[in-house]
């Protein structure tokens, strides 16, 4: 059973560390070809996962010797019906990689949580399509139709919530929150922007949180943003505002480089960790409501070491 499902601890202010950019991580890294970039794909065989788990290791070891809450993201972002096809999976096989997605997840826990580092397992969902373009968009309805598939496998196994990354328009926001509901579970929605702060549909973050919210009965445990700098977006935060109180959780890239820049380089921008951690830090001085952060593309574990030993001395100053 869920351990955590009826009351997330990570909303209670306490700090919660997440992991870094685990796609590009294996990628860059580890030298490993990822068919569509899916992590997932490792959860086939043995072999992988025990790279997977390698990988989860580190990062929920260091945050229990901290003492810190860590969030366990399944590595599913592309465990969805559209991805699996790209990648011949069946639909039986791509519910197997979910449910072993959270296994997983479940292994982590048991061996790295304690009483003064809750880890709760989060089934983690992705964009049916890019998930830094806004190409062709669903209606809500059909976004929770979609979804509802993979939000409800989760829901039959131990996860405590679920958690939408990259998200690039708000209607596909707003069917994952409402598929979610009808399964019983908690969901957090993150939002890709772009160097200017937006979506790329060209929204802006304070009405995508509206728009879902208003849409949703404010269902959504919190939100997030992915796949960003914090130069990119620092401009658009307003403290104090009712909106930045939905908005709890930080997954910033490495890199200062726009989308397409990246998607155009053929090497990884790995930004400078010790930067990035200040940066995180001066944002949660103005933010204190800001306690789940972990990194996107380009961070790997030097990046949230220094998320860690910046947020943590925010705490104590305040």
């Amino acid at each position: 059973m869920s351990k955590y499902r009826a009351a997330l601890p990570q909303l209670a202010g306490r700090l919660f560390l997440m992991d870094g950019g685990l796609e590009t991580t294996l990628v860059f890294h580890q030298g490993i070809d990822l068919p569509c970039f899916a992590a997932a794909d490792l959860l086939k065989d043995t072999e992988g996962t025990q790279r997977l788990a390698a990988y989860y290791d580190q990062y929920a070891g260091a945050a229990a010797a901290a003492g810190l809450g860590f969030v366990l993201d399944s590595p599913n972002w592309r465990s969805n019906p559209d991805w699996g096809a790209r990648m011949g999976l069946s639909r039986e096989a791509l519910a197997d990689a979910n449910r072993r997605g959270i296994a997983l997840m479940e292994e982590m826990r048991a061996r790295h949580e304690t009483p003064l580092s809750p880890m709760v397992v989060s089934g983690v969902v992705g964009p049916r399509g890019d998930g830094y373009i806004a190409g062709a968009m669903m209606t809500p309805d059909e976004a929770r139709d979609y979804h509802a598939w993979q939000i409800g496998l989760y829901a039959e196994t131990t996860a405590d919530m679920v958690t939408a990354y990259t998200l690039t328009y708000c209607a596909e926001a707003i069917g994952i929150v409402q598929a979610a509901q009808a399964a019983g579970l908690p969901v957090a929605i993150s939002f890709t922007l772009e160097t200017d702060g937006r979506l790329p549909s060209g929204q802006t973050l304070k009405e995508a949180i509206r728009e879902t919210d208003a849409a949703t009965g404010g269902a959504a445990a919190y939100y997030l943003i992915n796949c960003a700098h914090p130069t990119h977006f620092a401009h658009v935060l307003e403290p104090g505002a009712d909106w930045m109180e939905r908005l709890r959780g930080l997954r910033a890239n490495a890199s200062r480089r726009s989308h397409a820049e990246l998607d155009a380089s053929p090497d990884l921008d790995a930004g400078d960790p010790v930067e990035l951690g200040r940066l995180y830090g001066e944002l949660r001085s103005r933010m204190p409501h800001f306690t789940v952060l972990g990194g996107c593309c380009g961070t790997d574990h030097r990046h949230v070491e220094q998320i860690r030993f910046a947020c943590t001395a925010t705490s104590a100053a305040a």
